[in-house]
């Protein structure tokens, strides 16, 4: 199973989990790979500056000052790095913010437990219509048989297909079904039902090996972690980015959006909705602003406030995929000679409800993205859940995080066993 995000510690908050403390990293501020066009002339006073949209809602603390001069160049204004230094990270299993003041180990343990609890109902609800279907179809497949024949088989196969799960993944999991047959491995319907979940959950836990599962497997003192989000207009990009701000800042980190689909005239109207619903300050800047500028300056003010994390939105365009090929490379090329390894996670948003055809866009953004997981959203919206296992097996990536409704605490991250569980109502 991924981690979910790094956790601040200290007294008020309960550490869940594992691991230990970051650093912060050196200070490096040239300006590369940045398009001449976007560059400002020393002559041109109506050169735009960066505008940050700092959280207005009451109880956001320490919204950034507004800018009192432009120079020579965009800058964003913010407040000077701290002298005090800030708070060790840890970076562990995410369940919730809690207050934890003089808790005893007893208590502790207590709400840990309730914790799970909640999120593992919640995961059930999420792929209920799907485990209703699956169920219900196997139940009648099952239904008066006492011998696993050929019929049955081809039965089988038509309900893990109508689930979602696709043709080539169904097709491996009956062949290691009818070698556990011939083996007299699986010699009854209960055999067989273990046999179908057990390869399941072996195909999402192999999708692991690969990509980023986990946030843990950067440096610790790495900073800020950068995260870019790729995916067409209209899978739920924008929510999850404001999902995954506000989940990351519940577990105490400083972060920082970047409005880069400039693209999209509504992309930044939208993402300040969610700035401002989640507390979390934004970067963008005026229509037509060549990406890599907005991220540039996006990266210079995270390391100047010294935040945790930065999340990048992307513009999602297919049908020009040269230009967004080239746009992405040189949004990556800025990164990585800002900040050591960056982007640490390139996430693609696939939306669940649109099946197989949400997996042949991934295959697309594979091409030319560079993509390190995926996040489904929608996952409690669709009787076809079995895309998950879908995407694991033919993009060989992690799922990070799951999609399970429309409220901004509805971003989870993917549990392969509670998933399989859900599935068959276990």
């Amino acid at each position: 199973m991924g981690l979910f995000w790094r956790r601040k510690s200290g007294d008020q908050f309960v550490t869940l989990g594992l691991n230990e403390p970051k650093t912060t990293v050196k200070d490096e501020s040239a300006r590369e790979e940045v398009s001449e066009s976007t560059q400002p002339k020393a002559a041109a006073p109506a050169t735009p500056v960066p505008e940050i949209v700092p959280p207005v809602t009451a109880s956001s603390p320490d919204p950034l000052p507004v800018p009192t001069e432009k120079t020579e160049t965009p800058t964003v204004v913010s407040r000077p790095p701290a002298t005090v230094e800030k708070p060790v990270t840890s970076r562990s299993p995410f369940a919730t913010s809690v207050l934890g003041l003089n808790l005893s180990m007893e208590e502790l343990q207590a709400q840990e437990a309730a914790l799970e609890q909640e999120f593992s109902a919640r995961f059930r609800r999420a792929v209920a219509a799907t485990r209703d279907t699956l169920s219900d179809r196997l139940d009648t497949v099952f239904s008066g048989r006492t011998q696993i024949d050929e019929e049955l088989l081809d039965q089988l196969e038509e309900v893990l297909i109508a689930a979602d799960i696709g043709v080539t993944t169904t097709l491996e999991i009956l062949e290691t079904v009818r070698r556990g047959v011939a083996r007299n491995q699986i010699n009854d319907m209960g055999a067989l039902k273990q046999a179908i979940k057990d390869e399941l959950l072996s195909i999402l836990r192999a999708s692991e090996h690969q990509g980023i599962a986990s946030e843990t497997t950067v440096p610790e003192n790495v900073a800020p972690y950068v995260m870019m989000i790729v995916g067409v207009n209209g899978v739920g990009k924008t929510t999850t980015i404001g999902k995954l701000a506000q989940r990351i800042k519940a577990e105490g980190n400083d972060v920082l959006i970047c409005a880069a689909d400039t693209f999209r005239a509504a992309a930044s109207d939208q993402l300040a909705i969610w700035a401002e619903r989640t507390g979390v300050p934004l970067i963008h800047q005026k229509h037509g602003t060549d990406p890599a500028a907005v991220l540039f300056d996006s990266l210079k003010a995270a390391r100047a406030r010294g935040s945790d994390v930065l999340i990048v939105d992307t513009a999602g365009r297919l049908h020009t995929k040269s230009n967004l090929m080239a746009e992405l490379e040189k949004m990556k090329r800025v990164a990585g000679r800002e900040v050591e390894g960056a982007p640490h996670e390139t996430l693609l948003v696939v939306d669940a409800v649109t099946g197989q055809n949400g997996l042949e866009q991934a295959r697309q953004f594979l091409k030319v993205a560079g993509v390190t997981g995926i996040v489904l959203t929608k996952l409690d919206g669709t009787a076809k859940g079995g895309i998950a296992v879908a995407i694991a097996r033919e993009l060989n990536l992690p799922i990070r995080y799951v999609g399970i409704g429309e409220k901004v605490d509805d971003l989870v991250v993917f549990n392969p066993e509670l998933y399989v569980e859900g599935l068959f109502g276990t």
